[in-house]
């Protein structure tokens, strides 16, 4: 019964858009309202209980309410949770994230993976003097209008990866490629090199996906941006602290020039980081002429928080634990998938998994193949089990510390059952 939901989202749809605050809530014929979670359990606001794989879109590799982010929140706020000022913690997280990821000797926080991604394009044409980007088709990076061209997420969701609103001159020096192609990003990086700044992308397409990089891919990626002169900035918002402690580029053995990171630094509260080399960040204001400014940057709360969540990674070795388990539920999917012979497609790495309703993709056009229609049919009977799965084809699930062998056993079985 979701009797309380339905009421408050005829209310919602009076007053926000969409009755959302993200396109990618706008479950039909109406989203659940949630009431309260703890660890991978979400509660709605009828009562019902769902074990979660959504984890607020990646942040909460520790579970929903873990006590280290609850005690370490409550004694901050207990002395204030805005300043306007800077304060010792930002300092310490800053330092701690500059000695996990050898691509970042300098960062800025920011409050979301958009203005971290929308500040390190900025700080990049700064630095070269350049005005042309590349990104990769499907590879999402916020909704700041520079990157919103065949974006994942949401956009794809909706069939229009462009957005009214843009004017094109907004996006003319955006260029783009497929994933996983080479050949093409090397013909186009050649062809623009006077004026290309830099090549952004997601190590693995996060919200197109999973989709994983072919072997070498990256390698190749760092190599010819290096020859031409070209700065690679890898977008870890989903991936950075979640393959690995150093996230992808220590999990691929690849350094960028600059990175951009969000969402588990934050353990569930709004923070983005954009970081690189000294020479470039040393640009950005008031130390340089790249202007960069947010009220909410270096929020207390948000910076308290991430210390407690690397506190947790590291002193309990959760990668290697909960990648362990990933790869154990990924296997157990391929080989239901396979005992039932559908033609789906298990994806995924680390605590990252998915199932494609369609051949593995390696790319957008690829991902785009996938039925999305059996997709949300699936999303609802997995909703019926109690399972709460993202409610898109286009859309990572994550595993989190909080999920236990049993809850994992009954995720099973729902799948085993939603699928036939």
């Amino acid at each position: 019964m979701t009797t309380q939901s339905e009421k408050i989202y005829e209310q919602a749809k009076n007053v926000i858009p969409g009755g959302v605050s993200s396109p990618v809530r706008a479950i039909k014929p109406y989203p659940f309202y949630t009431a309260s979670a703890e660890g991978c359990t979400i509660t709605d606001a009828d009562g019902s209980r769902y074990t979660d794989y959504c984890m607020g879109y990646g942040p909460l590799i520790l579970g929903h309410a873990h006590p280290a982010i609850k005690d370490a929140v409550t004694d901050q706020l207990s002395r204030g949770w805005l300043y306007g000022t800077p304060i010792e913690a930002e300092v310490r997280l800053a330092t701690k994230i500059a000695s996990i990821y050898p691509s970042i000797d300098m960062l800025r926080f920011v409050s979301s993976g958009t203005e971290a991604t929308m500040s390190a394009l900025r700080a990049a044409r700064g630095y070269t003097r350049r005005n042309k980007f590349l990104k990769i088709e499907g590879g999402f990076h916020g909704a700041h209008d520079a990157v919103l061209v065949k974006a994942g997420s949401g956009a794809t969701t909706q069939g229009t990866p462009d957005s009214l609103g843009i004017p094109p001159d907004f996006t003319k020096h955006t260029l783009q490629v497929q994933y996983n192609d080479i050949e093409a990003m090397t013909n186009l990086i050649e062809s623009n090199r006077d004026d290309l700044a830099a090549v952004i992308l997601e190590p693995v397409l996060g919200n197109i996906g999973p989709i994983l990089p072919d072997q070498d891919y990256l390698n190749d990626v760092r190599k010819v941006t290096e020859e031409n002169d070209v700065l690679l900035i890898f977008d870890e918002v989903i991936t950075g602290f979640r393959l690995a402690l150093g996230g992808a580029q220590e999990y691929f053995g690849v350094v960028p020039d600059m990175t951009t990171l969000g969402k588990i630094i934050g353990g569930g509260f709004p923070i983005g980081v954009f970081g690189g080399r000294k020479e470039i960040m040393e640009l950005i204001s008031p130390s340089g002429g790249v202007y960069q400014a947010g009220t909410f940057s270096g929020n207390p709360v948000s910076l308290v928080s991430g210390l407690a969540v690397l506190n947790v990674l590291e002193s309990e070795n959760v990668h290697a634990r909960l990648n362990a388990e990933g790869d154990k539920l990924r296997g157990a999917l391929h080989d239901l998938v396979s005992d039932l012979k559908l033609p789906y497609a298990v994806s995924g790495i680390a605590s990252m998994f998915k199932i494609f309703f369609g051949s593995t993709p390696r790319n957008y056009q690829d991902a785009l193949t996938c039925d999305k229609e059996e997709y949300l049919r699936f999303f609802h009977r997995m909703l019926g089990e109690g399972i709460f799965l993202p409610p898109s084809q286009f859309e990572t699930n994550f595993l989190s510390i909080a999920h236990t062998k049993e809850d994992i056993d009954k995720t099973i079985d729902a799948y085993a059952a939603s699928l036939r």
